[in-house]
């Protein structure tokens, strides 16, 4: 539905925007397509997942292995593999109902009551009663209950990570797309499962239930197959191979007995001899022994392996594909670079914690410290410390301002008790600036300005210089600078200031986006994390290659491949490493697999691929 227009999508789904559906057309939809939750994935019971634990080529072979030892009289070898076996499955079976619960907890995303419009007026419905032609009304703070195309939109932005991976909240709009515009992308619709962090909209239902794209990837983990490792293959292989031989050689020996004239009954015993000495019981005792051993090493590093036989996949190994968002970085926004009076500064640390530095150091900077004190100010964000635990609350991007003026000595508490705050203008798409009006018994009320740095710029006339004087505006230099920042995959904002007329108290009063001063830039991202540069590095060096697969933009993801090391340094947006969705989607097999090959980053690629 994003490639239609508003008009088409309602007519295509018989609803009205302002009536919605009328309750009988709604239960009538409601037996059509079934209830909207996630169907319940079959699963086995407890008595039928531990006797699965037993079903795999190792444990016959074990199992058998330790028949032969009682039978033979080796009771201690017996007892020593049914221990391992029951290890072994003891194991397996807590670490399978660990993954039915993650499934569990999938299918429970999407509960609880949604905004509708039925018969014209605005009622809260059960969400498993929502149905395809539903005009859904969505606010902030809202869970999206069903894949709907947006139909009108007041500065919405919602947060997909769940969905796409992506770390940065999505703006929405409601014009139309390409048909083949990738899920990341598409902006005029909001997925069952996000939640809208900003503004308000209306949007008709267009998928509910297993039809939702959550409900895709809740059916694809549900019926994923099960692999067989190398050292299982294996085993299966030697089972099958030695068995035969051992049966051959057994009835070899009774038939060669036979023709001698030798007893019958003597033979059968011999032969029954010969096929138990074959058997070697040892070898499978010694291996599980070793993988068990492997198990215990690989959970004191916080690794946990569900099936024994995957500890020997791993020494196997020739590639590891990995997330980005959250496993290759911290999930959390930092600024990295401000550029202010001037001058560029690089700011260390990452995530909410307002520990690090800006280098090189420059306390008498005015520009400096009025650019941070303009990110501080023209803010909704609160961080709190929860022990050694920073999060934030509201926008991530205006959670890392406020470290980023901690890091340069200047406390939001004292910011916003000094100037405190009488009107503001929130962030809107159309506008793409927010502005804040703040007391100042200097000059006169204050205005901060940030947003995108076109729209900013395009509303200054001068700029500061680092000792605080105002010069005229070089809005090439300043546009150039931004346009490098962008390079490093920095997401960056402008940040200008103007003052009013003493006794202003309303931006409506005397507030005109033009002829403002120009404070400077912030660039930020979600950095990597240090751990996984060094697991990187290790990995290299071990031959293994390590691919990176996201949902972000094809520049971050390489720009985060390029400090973690798993891509090498290279100019323009064609980079040879990054292979992006809609490349996976247009690719024959044969080219696909080239392509997996020959890159290392796959960028805006879906959940499905």
């Amino acid at each position: 539905m994003h490639d239609l227009p508003v008009h088409e999508a309602l007519l295509m789904l018989e609803t009205d925007r302002d009536t919605g559906l009328d309750d009988r057309v709604a239960r009538a939809r409601l037996e059509q397509f079934g209830p909207n939750e996630l169907a319940r994935m079959r699963r086995r019971g407890p008595v039928q997942r531990m006797a699965a634990q037993f079903m795999h080529p190792l444990v016959y072979v074990l199992l058998v292995a330790a028949a032969v030892s009682a039978a033979v009289g080796h009771g201690v070898d017996a007892s020593v593999i049914v221990g391992v076996v029951l290890v072994n499955a003891i194991i397996g079976f807590v670490q399978e109902a660990r993954s039915e619960q993650a499934l569990a907890a999938l299918e429970a995303m999407v509960t609880g009551e949604a905004r509708v419009r039925r018969n014209g007026r605005v009622r809260a419905v059960p969400v498993p009663e929502i149905v395809p032609g539903d005009v859904l009304l969505l606010a902030a703070g809202d869970a999206v209950a069903a894949d709907t195309r947006l139909i009108d939109v007041a500065d919405v932005q919602i947060d997909e990570s769940a969905l796409t991976g992506e770390s940065q909240m999505v703006s929405k709009h409601e014009l139309v797309l390409e048909p083949d515009t990738a899920i990341g992308d598409q902006i005029n619709m909001a997925f069952a499962g996000t939640l809208v962090t900003r503004g308000s909209a209306t949007g008709v239902v267009v998928a509910t239930g297993g039809n939702t794209e959550l409900g895709l990837i809740h059916r694809l983990t549900g019926s994923t197959a099960e692999t067989v490792t190398p050292l299982t293959a294996k085993i299966a292989q030697f089972s099958r191979v030695l068995t035969v031989v051992i049966l051959g050689l057994a009835v070899s020996a009774f038939l060669i007995g036979l023709a001698r004239g030798d007893d019958p009954a003597d033979l059968l015993v011999a032969a029954v001899a010969l096929a138990v000495g074959a058997i070697p019981e040892g070898l499978p005792a010694a291996m599980t022994i070793t993988l068990a051993i492997g198990v215990g090493r690989m959970a004191r590093v916080n690794a946990i392996v569900r099936r024994l036989p995957a500890v020997e996949t791993l020494g196997s190994t020739t590639v590891i594909c990995s997330d980005k968002t959250g496993t290759l970085t911290e999930n959390q926004m930092t600024v990295a670079a401000v550029l202010a009076g001037g001058e560029q500064f690089t700011v260390s640390g990452a995530g909410y914690a307002p520990e690090g530095t800006l280098e090189p150091a420059s306390p008498h900077n005015r520009a400096l410290q009025e650019v941070l004190l303009a990110g501080v100010l023209c803010n909704d964000a609160e961080l709190h410390r929860d022990g050694g635990h920073w999060t934030v609350v509201g926008d991530p991007t205006e959670g890392a301002l406020i470290t980023a003026a901690e890091k340069g000595g200047i406390r939001r508490s004292d910011a916003t008790q000094q100037l405190p705050r009488l009107d503001e203008i929130p962030f809107r798409s159309e506008l793409q600036y927010m502005a804040t009006l703040h007391e100042d018994g200097a000059d006169g009320p204050v205005v901060y300005v940030k947003g995108a740095v076109e729209r900013v710029l395009d509303q200054c006339s001068t700029a500061l210089e680092s000792n605080g004087s105002v010069i005229p505006l070089d809005r090439d230099a300043i546009h150039d600078a931004a346009v490098d920042l962008a390079h490093g995959a920095l997401r960056v904002l402008a940040f200008a200031r103007t003052t009013l007329d003493p006794g202003t108290r309303t931006l409506e009063e005397g507030f005109e986006p033009r002829g403002l001063t120009f404070l400077g830039l912030q660039g930020m991202i979600d950095p990597p994390r240090a751990e996984a540069i060094t697991a990187v590095a290790a990995c290299r060096r071990a031959g293994i290659a390590v691919k990176m697969i996201t949902g972000d933009h094809a520049r971050t993801a390489h720009a985060i491949a390029e400090r973690v090391g798993i891509s090498e340094r290279s100019s323009g947006d064609g980079d040879p490493h990054v292979v992006t969705g809609r490349m996976i989607a247009t690719s024959s097999d044969e080219q696909l697999r080239e392509l997996v090959r020959s890159a290392s980053v796959f960028a805006r690629v879906s959940p499905e691929q």
